[in-house]
């Protein structure tokens, strides 16, 4: 027997290791060397894995090494370049804040997105507690191994994954060895480093990475920097192994969003108002193991702890201006459709009328965030019948805690917009909540080979989310909320022949909405985000129910897809803008809304593989599907300061047409020239719901890289995005220019516009 487990533990991590390789990606070689099998991980856990082709569903998967042939600097980028449903929108105009959309679903930093997609690293999953968000920034670029992208509401990844699950797998000594430094720079001031180290001896590995970025920002006074810090050591015997990682991340981010459509014509790099910073520090140090009781019954195992602290300044406009009522002469007051309200200051006195009070606000808020968390699977791979199975049973808690409060100071905007405090807080706007969030799921999937040919699919996860909240100002805050749900999948795979295979599956899956949007979700009341939290009425949970089909094939040199997609959302939640100030509004569960379209992607090598080719397309229809009157005051077309949603209209900020395509070419074993395409049709602004604008302008993007291997260690690098350099927006909502540009911008229409014509160029050296 001792002779059989390192034979299987080493088989699996080279199955793995093929699985990470999209064919027609510069390792074409190694897939005619090897049997062109490709397997993946089908839980968050990567261990026992399975071959793509018995799933009833559509995968995507890529390695380190793709990352770097395309040169991208973080992962969202990556997966907004080679990904076929993926989309970036540039909401803040920060490279490390993007919101990632897949087939209509999002995982985005800031809160206030419905988020519909779950995050993993390591079997660790990265969504916030506070929010669901995901801070891109604290997943470190140099130390991905894998990247697995799973479609559909698959209810093994647990809440969120309403419409996709992102997994990924890091870096350890083993897999890994080796040495490397790497330098770039370019436009925008932006400078870039990142080093990595890794090594084993008999059982034990080691592995240690670090990037650093800064930049000074393509939009006016827009400086950013992040650092990361990872690190892995690893042990594996005959039947078990071990690792503990520790991977660390601090960021100082300045994203200043959308700015009026007037001003957007004048001066693209302009800003409205400032600054928009974001600063985050991030911990998670995670215990993993493995262990075979024999060759066909394997244990896996994650234990960790999170911390994150996150603080936010944003200068605003203000919606407190001179009270006009003659009782109130004198004091300042808050603009309301109704009876004006005078504001007191901390102290609870009213605030006088002055210069200084009017024009501006700061409004800031702090989050420290900790989770501790465990899951246990196991695998049994015996047959069934005399058939090939898989079945993996396993279970998962985490336990969040969150300190959160916010407060806003009234101030004025100078020359610059630049809100400037006056030390007079608004009474009414401090908040301090703790909140306590408890999740349990069990889970189990089951793949059956009911003949050589067809493999039949079953899963389910149990989940049950606890959410309590502490109002440390008050009661109003105070609320327990508890939601449970089973949630179900099922498909077939079929080998048609061996080169083609077919798929159809149904999945379901729940969001539990978070303690931010239970907080604020009034739409008498509006939320100032992240700021304002609120005593409001209850949400319901989100039900997402997908079917999917498609057809896959595979052939030496040419690899291509075709599928169809199609989910419901029940009582989906999403942000309403219903204030007088861009950020501001509620959150809502609007009914049902459906996301459906068709992927097709090809891919494939020629040229004795010196030619490497890629071309994707997604249509996606994403639609309301009830009607419902939701407020939009600045919306030009709104009546009483509400618009009128049918049913079929758009849901906002969702491209109906995606389009990629890219092409690599070695001229020699040295060097190697590519150039991607990215086009993205129109979309409606968000607080357009009723679809009554105009929408954003599509765009096409054409990109170029490039490398250089002067020696078998070293390597030049360069690369230029937006060549032809595109004006193009990619986001949108209302807001009131005139309140700070006088009466000459009256359009309502905010843009965040895309990042111009960027060039950088950077050294490599690799040792060890």
């Amino acid at each position: 027997m001792s002779d059989i487990f390192p034979g299987r533990l080493k088989s699996n991590r080279i199955l793995l290791g093929i699985a990470l390789i999209p064919p027609g990606i510069g390792l074409s070689s190694a897939a005619e060397t090897l049997a062109p099998i490709e397997v993946i991980s089908t839980t968050p856990l990567h261990g026992v894995s399975i071959e793509r082709t018995r799933l009833p569903m559509h995968t995507e998967v890529a390695t380190d090494e793709d990352m770097d042939n395309q040169q991208s600097l973080d992962l969202s980028e990556f997966l907004n370049q080679r990904f076929g449903s993926v989309f970036l929108n540039e909401a803040q105009n920060n490279p490390l804040q993007p919101d990632v959309l897949y087939r209509g679903f999002v995982a985005s930093p800031l809160i206030g997105l419905p988020q519909g997609m779950s995050v993993y690293m390591d079997g660790v999953r990265i969504n916030e507690p506070f929010g669901d968000t995901v801070n891109w920034s604290v997943i470190p670029e140099s130390a991905i191994a894998g990247i697995n992208l799973m479609s559909g509401s698959n209810p093994l990844f647990g809440l969120n994954t309403l419409g996709g699950a992102l997994s990924v797998q890091t870096k350890n000594g083993f897999t890994h060895p080796g040495g490397e430094i790497e330098i770039s720079a370019g436009s925008f001031e932006r400078v870039t480093a990142q080093a990595s180290i890794g090594g084993s001896a008999d059982d034990l590995a080691y592995f240690i990475t670090g990037n650093y970025f800064e930049e000074d920002g393509w939009r006016d006074y827009s400086p950013s920097e992040s650092k990361q810090l990872f690190g892995n050591l690893a042990w594996k015997g005959d039947f078990s192994s071990l690792d503990v990682s520790l991977s660390v991340s601090d960021s100082d981010l300045i994203g200043n969003g959308a700015l009026p459509e007037e001003l957007l014509e004048e001066d693209r790099e302009a800003i409205f108002t400032r600054p928009d910073q974001t600063e985050q520090e991030a911990q998670l140090v995670r215990f993993g193991g493995e262990h075979y009781f024999s060759d066909d019954i394997v244990l896996e195992g994650t234990l960790f702890y999170r911390n994150s602290e996150v603080k936010t300044l944003n200068g605003d406009d203000s919606d407190f201006e001179e009270c006009e009522d003659e009782e109130n002469e004198g004091f300042i007051c808050e603009e309301d459709d109704e009876e004006e309200e005078v504001v007191t200051d901390q102290n609870g006195n009213p605030v006088v009328e002055d210069d200084d009070v009017e024009g501006g606000t700061i409004n800031r808020s702090k989050s420290d965030q900790d989770t501790l968390g465990l899951s246990l699977q196991t695998a049994f791979l015996q047959p069934l019948a005399g058939r090939d199975n898989q079945l993996i049973v396993g279970f998962a808690t985490d336990r969040s805690e969150v300190d959160f409060s916010s407060s806003t100071e009234l101030g004025a905007l100078d020359e610059t917009r630049r809100a400037i405090g006056s030390g007079i807080m608004v009474e009414e706007s401090f908040t301090e909540v703790e909140t306590e969030t408890k999740n349990l799921s069990f889970y189990l999937t089951d793949t059956w080979s009911v003949t050589q040919q067809l493999a039949l699919t079953l899963s389910g996860r149990w989940n049950k989310t606890e959410i309590e909240l502490r109002d440390q100002l008050g009661t109003a805050l105070n609320g327990d909320h508890s939601f449970t749900r089973f949630n179900p999948a099922a498909g077939v795979a079929y080998d048609v022949n061996e080169q083609i295979n077919v798929y159809t599956g149904y999945s379901e899956s729940n969001r539990a909405p978070t303690a931010m949007e239970l907080t604020c979700a009034d739409p008498d009341d509006p939320c100032r985000l992240p700021n304002a939290f609120l005593s409001d009425p209850p949400l319901e949970q989100v039900v997402a129910k997908s079917w999917e089909a498609g057809i896959r094939g595979s052939q030496p040199g040419f690899d291509w897809h075709l599928g169809l997609f199609h989910t419901i959302n029940e009582d989906d939640i999403i942000f309403i803008s219903a204030g007088a100030l861009t950020n501001e509004g509620y959150f809502d569960n609007v009914g049902d809304t459906r996301r459906q379209g068709i992927e097709m992607s090809f891919s494939g090598n020629a040229l004795d593989d010196r030619l490497d080719w890629f071309l994707s397309y997604t249509h996606l229809k994403a639609t309301f599907e009830d009607d419902l009157t939701v407020a939009s005051p600045n919306n030009p077309f709104a009546v009483d300061g509400e618009i009128n949603v049918s049913s079929g209209d758009r849901i906002p900020g969702l491209p109906e047409n995606l389009l990629k395509a890219g092409v690599t070419y070695r001229f020699t074993n040295k060097l190697a020239i590519g150039l991607d395409l990215h086009y993205s049709s129109s979309v409606v602004l968000r607080g357009d719901e009723a679809n009554q604008d105009d929408e954003i302008d599509g765009y096409t993007l054409v990109h170029l890289r490039g490398e250089y291997r002067a020696t078998d260690r070293f390597k030049l690098f360069a690369k230029v995005d937006n060549l032809f350099d595109e004006e193009y927006e990619t986001f949108g909502l209302y807001g009131e220019a005139d309140e700070v540009l006088g009466d000459d911008y009256e359009e309502s229409r905010f843009l965040s516009p895309g990042s111009p014509r960027a060039i950088w160029a950077g050294i490599r050296y690799e040792f060890l």
